[in-house]
């Protein structure tokens, strides 16, 4: 069964983009959303397994959008162009799962985040 995933960013080009890399690895792209209130609403139609959360949403925070997704969504992995060093104690204490710097965005390394 092929894992069913969300992307939240506000950059279309990224949302592109990462789509046709994860669909490759195997990853299912069931939706994208630019805001919190569409990833919300999207995550309750869609129901996907995870959700990729951009930390910086066009003046949304994606932690608080993790917020609002961590009830609806089985597993949120934060994303960034920024590393995990400017923003590790803020993502240590989100509901996320963990975090991707976008240049390592991939199927494998959701995979390997989400494994036990």
């Amino acid at each position: 069964m092929s894992m069913r995933c969300l992307i939240v960013d506000d950059s279309a080009r990224f949302l592109e983009a990462a789509r046709a890399l994860l669909e490759r690895g195997g990853v299912r792209v069931v939706g994208v959303a630019s805001t919190g209130a569409e990833a919300l609403t999207r995550a309750r139609e869609l129901a996907p397994d995870v959700a990729l959360v951009d930390l910086d949403l066009d003046g949304e925070s994606g932690l608080d959008v993790a917020g609002l997704l961590a009830d609806t969504v089985p597993a949120v992995i934060l994303i960034s162009t920024h590393s995990l060093e400017d923003f590790q104690e803020l993502v240590a204490d989100s509901p996320a799962r963990g975090f991707l710097p976008k240049s390592a965005l991939s199927a494998r390394t959701i995979r390997d985040l989400l494994e036990p």
